[in-house]
């Protein structure tokens, strides 16, 4: 079965999971609603919570919008649980995954959400600011960050106004199109951790702003049959590509 950027990045996304996990994304994000609902699909046992309130959705419900604050995220649900509650959960330590996103980041992890170019007060590029991302990202035991590019306007070396930025005492892992970088706790840069199967080091390092003087990564496995198979059965709409057009 043929994958692309897409898909790849979504199987990533399913393998950050594990049984017993309490798993979170927000607003705007197909690829990671697509992603949890695939791994719904393996026979993944974690509790999956979104901006819709819904806690463990019917996933075999198939996504025609990619908004995430939809009935499709909330129906078929066992219980409600609030935004300020789901925060609330994480700050006390109990939330395990946040699957974020970012306008730009460097390699210290800092996130620009706020703005891009110009001034806070006259920016170029107003973004959503903090919300989800500087309330979790401090407090969450593993803050993943996908984002459906990999360019040096994305991946600089300096972000002007961080919105937030990873604490040190927690993993922090990013998800491109071409590579995971990963920061384990205790570390103040980010390194790539692996690339996939249909890029380079060599890609990846034209394609990012900062200087990455590793040699040699290992490669992801590609996605399995059985993985492109769940991916299949929760989205015959294509959702997963909305992002990549």
């Amino acid at each position: 079965m043929e994958y692309g950027k897409p898909e790849m990045m979504a199987v990533a996304i399913m393998r950050m999971i594990s049984d017993g996990d309490i798993v979170f994304h927000g607003l705007a994000s197909s690829t990671p609603m697509v992603a949890m609902k695939a791994a719904k699909a393996l026979g993944k046992n974690f509790t999956y919570v979104t901006l819709s309130d819904g806690v463990d959705h019917d996933y075999l419900r198939p996504p025609v919008v990619a908004s995430t604050l939809t009935a499709n995220t909330y129906e078929g649900s066992v219980a409600t649980f609030g935004l300020d509650e789901i925060f609330d959960l994480y700050a006390s330590g109990k939330g395990d995954i946040a699957f974020l996103s970012c306008l730009q980041m460097d390699q210290t992890g800092r996130i620009a959400m706020s703005y891009l170019g110009g001034t806070y007060d006259n920016p170029k590029l107003r973004g959503p600011g903090g919300a989800g991302s500087a309330t979790l990202t401090p407090v969450t035991k593993k803050v993943i960050i996908w984002k459906p590019q990999h360019d040096k306007r994305t991946f600089v070396e300096h972000v002007d106004f961080a919105t937030t930025s990873p604490p040190l005492d927690k993993e922090f892992t990013v998800i491109t199109t071409l590579c995971i970088f990963k920061k384990p706790a205790g570390e103040k840069l980010l390194k790539v951790d692996r690339i996939f199967p249909y890029t380079t080091l060599e890609e990846v390092k034209e394609n990012t702003g900062w200087t990455i003087d590793q040699t040699d990564v290992p490669v992801m496995d590609p996605p399995t049959e059985e993985e492109l198979a769940a991916l299949k059965k929760v989205d015959p709409n294509n959702i997963l590509h909305f992002e990549f057009k």
